[in-house]
């Protein structure tokens, strides 16, 4: 085994052990508050004995493993530490509403709610504190015994941020050298030897195969940038027919059993959301109308699945008329034609309530690619053809690009995350896109605009 494996295996193990510490932390937390004062909540003649007790300790386990997996909550180590533990208080926070609900069946008792509801929002705040101490901690000790990867940019033609990028996480990677693609394969392959692993950034596809061989003879890791090609063909099946390996890519979407489900699951979402959120709304509504006396809602022409035209309604974040040129635009950074209201309702996604009747009357979905204006997508189907495939879906609320990129990400960068969520779209996928969409909403830089003047300017083949 070579150093490289070395490493690796040792990060997984240290990745393993700080979230069997971590959900340890839980679980007691949870023992304590059980053995303290939930299990009192109990009728005494039906209040568990031993191992009843330790059924739900388990079961709070259990549950809480399934949260954080779902809220990506166990990459420590290789995860931001902000967004790590926001993302575990959210899901234990959701594991103790859960909770809550299981205490209350169990003791039925109505007078009991309050004081349930007491205890579960104490643990919530002390499993907050738990999870920020274990991940801070395991996450300082992680870098300190596992310094960055050295690694080489291979470059093609096409200048892009990622480098920059992946510069931000100086913990997690050291781009220390690069090389242009165009070099031969016997001087780049002479070159890796000097690095622990390699980029292989927007190279030809020809050019990269050479380099991935090249790289796995020699052991190194490799980073790359899907061409949209790649996202088609990954969750292909392999035939076993005959002596010949053959791939099946079926480029079919859901099933029609699936698409029911979904589309029941839009109905039931968005009729919750628009009855909870209705006083939002309402008062979201006066608050814009006596800002500038205009209109609260504006409705305009979005695409959703098939290229369909529909009317999407929003609040306006605006002042009145801010296209009154005709020309549509993305919000920029700083764009002066957002009012202070608008600003507001943007950072906390408020301005998207409205959809929810859009969803329940069937024009898009919960889950799937942002809806774009036909003029917009136009625009970027003259550079990238291929920005047309997003259609294949339903339009969606939230989605792959809404949950990992940002509002200004790159229209290629958004298609290959749309792209990845069409070629994979699943129930379950669109259940786990809603819950990280918690985490989202208290991400200040995925509501950024793009540049000035920034439309189709990044866009890339």
């Amino acid at each position: 085994m070579n150093n490289t494996n070395t490493t690796e295996t040792n990060k997984k193990l240290f990745r393993f052990v700080s979230s069997v510490v971590l959900v340890v932390v839980l679980a007691t937390l949870f023992g304590v508050m059980w053995y303290m004062r939930f299990q009192y909540l109990m009728n005494p003649y039906t209040r568990f004995l031993g191992k009843g007790n330790y059924l739900m300790i388990a079961l709070y386990m259990v549950i809480t493993i399934l949260m954080i997996n779902t809220f990506k909550g166990f990459d420590i180590g290789t995860g931001r530490i902000s967004i790590l533990t926001m993302s575990q208080a959210i899901a234990m926070g959701l594991v103790n509403v859960l909770e809550f609900f299981i205490l209350i069946l169990m003791t039925r008792i109505k007078a009991l709610m309050w004081i349930t509801l007491a205890y579960v929002i104490v643990l919530t705040v002390v499993d907050a504190v738990a999870v920020l101490l274990v991940t801070y901690f395991s996450t300082k000790f992680y870098r300190m015994i596992f310094p960055p990867f050295s690694i080489l940019n291979i470059f093609g033609g096409y200048e892009n941020d990622l480098v920059w990028k992946m510069n931000q996480r100086a913990d997690k990677y050291s781009i220390t050298g690069e090389i242009s693609c165009r070099e031969p394969i016997e001087k780049i392959t002479k070159e890796l030897e000097n690095y622990d692993a390699v980029l292989i950034n927007d190279v030809p596809a020809e050019t990269r195969n050479d380099i991935v061989k090249a790289c796995f003879a020699t052991g190194k890791r490799v980073y790359f940038t899907p061409k949209i090609s790649d996202i088609l063909i990954k969750g292909s099946e392999e035939v076993n027919l005959f002596d010949t390996p053959l791939y099946l890519c079926k480029n079919t979407g859901m099933d029609g059993i699936s698409a029911a489900i979904k589309r029941a699951g839009d109905i039931l979402i968005s009729g919750i959301g628009i009855i909870l959120t209705s006083p939002i709304m309402i008062v979201t509504a006066i608050l814009i109308h006596r800002y500038d006396g205009g209109p609260a809602l504006y409705k305009q022409t979005r695409c959703t699945i098939g290229g369909k035209e529909y009317k999407i309604m929003k609040f306006r974040s605006m002042i009145m008329d801010a296209e009154k040129d005709g020309k549509a635009r993305l919000a920029s950074v700083n764009d002066d034609r957002i009012t202070p209201i608008g600003h507001f309702i943007r950072a906390t996604r408020i301005d998207e309530l409205p959809q929810f009747f859009n969803i329940f009357f069937g024009d898009m979905s919960v889950v799937g690619p942002r809806p774009e204006r036909p003029e917009i997508i136009a625009e970027y189907v003259k550079e990238v053809p291929e920005f047309a495939f997003r259609t294949h879906v339903k339009a969606g609320l939230t989605g792959y690009a809404q949950v990992y990129g940002k509002y200004n990400t790159t229209s290629y960068d958004k298609l290959k995350l749309d792209m990845i969520y069409c070629e994979k779209c699943s129930v379950l996928l669109d259940i786990q896109l809603i819950l990280m969409t918690l985490r989202v909403i208290f991400t200040k830089d995925a509501t950024e605009g793009v540049a000035e003047g920034e439309t189709n300017a990044n866009v890339h083949k």
